[in-house]
């Protein structure tokens, strides 16, 4: 067998591979085996069919094209390797010439990793929120705390602001009731926020078996619940817009709502046998401090996370990388296809109520989602070359301790994640999330982090699960690059097949 490359653009490649006609004869003997145990001829037992008999009969063409397409993987395979590529995705196999008994031509388009250059990034300098909990941040927690154990007491009189109303909802629109825009029972605290807009309003002043309707518009979904991968590496003032969008836009819906029973809320004193009714603390002033460790740590997990994205966000800038475009494509068409059949088709909802939901137009909800994709891929390359720059391994410790956390936040014991992830092929996937986590962590390590107290941020080992959590979400969807190159290795046999029955029937 030979093999040519020629390269199409730094990132697509055109093998060029001649395989003589013997190399085909162990492919050429299996098919004439396959057939034989497939057909049935008069005078013959099944499975003794001489070769020129199934030729007379079936035609040699039949033979050939089997054999080839039994032949292709390993050949392409072959050629790979020869090449030295790291192909990503499924290649475009077409067979060229076909002289029996002679020669196999075929060529293989396919997508590789494009060579990138690290530059030296240990000057990069990001800045980050301090770390601080004040007295207030304190006050609120313990308040939020307290108002878990208020009681609540029926009362004869109306609602008013800070009372616990249980009421019945019905939804109509165009003048049609409408299920499910609203709950059919509820309990709501006036001025603790609004169930559905305007009901505070429409039900302060009213007492049990009082009944009101009012206007409001429902949004046709919950943007939050409806998020892709690709949304959720959106910022915070971004999902702000889109629930802005979401009420200004939803349905327009008229509410008719009768109060059940209205209720009283008494908040327990604050003092030590509160403490120690909703806590393990004996007195006020350790769940105090308690209170504020917890904010304390949660105020470093969330910085800890901001420096991971930061720091991300600036070594791209410092980086030129070429995109396959045939893998951009896929995935945009992946990311595309979950949020409209898994996360929309869920909530009853289309992609055009969606862009309505968002106020966003087709256009721009194209150009967000190829952003978001080519981040992703992005992300991917320049930390797998950081990983493989550094010789950044993975333990089976490491892949062991990521496999526990990815099973508690799927909702599954480890034993069920593991099965599911190897009758998915997935584990490679899985050891470059860890590395790639490794490398961001690596490049953090090296750049310089203060916060806005002008104080160097050192990150600890608490800083570790937002290390992952960060190149994590930067992955997308798909796992674009890793997916591709997992898709390789599972699917060669069957996508050449595939490709090689095409090109037979052209």
């Amino acid at each position: 067998m030979k093999s040519a490359v020629e390269t199409l653009n730094p990132t697509r490649v055109r093998l060029t591979v001649e395989v003589p006609f013997e190399e085909l004869k162990p492919s050429l003997d299996a098919a004439y085996r396959k057939i034989n145990q497939q057909v049935q001829v008069p005078g013959f037992r099944r499975g003794k069919v001489p070769s020129r008999v199934i030729d007379q009969r079936f035609g040699r063409g039949a033979v050939l094209e089997q054999a080839v397409n039994d032949a292709l993987p390993k050949f392409y395979s072959d050629a790979v390797s020869e090449g030295e590529l790291s192909t990503l995705g499924q290649p475009e196999v077409d067979i060229t010439e076909l002289r029996d008994n002679e020669l196999l031509t075929f060529t293989a388009e396919v997508d590789i990793r494009p060579e990138i250059e690290i530059p030296d990034y240990s000057g990069v300098e990001v800045t980050v929120d301090a770390v601080e909990v004040a007295d207030e941040d304190v006050d609120q927690a313990v308040e939020r705390l307290r108002d878990r154990f208020a009681s609540t007491t029926v009362v004869e009189r109306a609602a008013a602001e800070g009372d616990v109303v249980r009421v019945t909802l019905q939804a109509a629109a165009d003048g049609e009731p409408v299920e499910g825009l609203v709950p059919p029972t509820a309990n709501h605290t006036l001025g603790g926020g609004e169930l559905v807009e305007g009901l505070d309003e429409a039900v302060s002043g009213l007492s049990a078996g009082d009944t009101a309707t009012f206007t409001t518009r429902i949004p046709t979904g919950d943007s939050a619940d409806a998020e892709t991968d690709a949304d959720a590496e959106a910022s915070d003032e971004a999902d702000a817009e889109a629930d802005e969008a979401a009420a200004e836009t939803g349905r327009e819906a008229r509410i008719t709502v009768t109060v059940e029973t209205v209720s009283s809320r008494e908040l327990p004193e604050l003092d030590d046998d509160f403490a120690q009714l909703a806590s393990e603390f004996d007195t006020l002033e350790e769940l105090r401090e308690d209170s504020r460790r917890r904010l304390t740590e949660q105020r470093r997990y969330e910085q800890a996370t901001d420096v991971q994205e930061k720091v991300l966000a600036a070594l791209l800038e410092l980086i030129e990388i070429p995109m396959p475009q045939k893998l951009l494509e896929d995935e945009i068409e992946t990311r595309k296809h979950n949020l409209v059949h898994h996360q929309l088709g869920q909530l009853g909802m289309d992609l055009n109520a969606y862009l309505t939901m968002r106020g966003q137009s087709a256009e721009e909800f194209d150009a967000e989602l190829r952003e978001q994709a080519e981040k992703g891929i992005r992300t991917q390359f320049v930390l797998d070359e950081i990983a493989k720059r550094e010789e950044l391994n993975v333990s089976q410790e490491e892949l062991t301790e990521h496999l526990v956390r990815r099973a508690q936040s799927a909702g599954m014991t480890p034993d069920q994640f593991v099965k599911a992830v190897v009758e998915s092929n997935q584990v490679p996937m899985l050891v470059g999330e860890v590395s790639r986590g490794k490398a961001l962590a690596a490049v953090v390590d090296a750049v310089t982090v203060t916060d806005t107290n002008g104080e160097k941020v050192q990150l600890d080992d608490e800083a570790e699960e937002a290390d992952e959590a960060a190149a994590d979400t930067a992955e997308g969807t798909a796992d674009a690059a890793e997916a591709a190159e997992a898709s390789t290795d599972a699917d060669d046999d069957a996508d050449a097949d595939d490709d090689a029955d095409s090109d037979k029937d052209r």
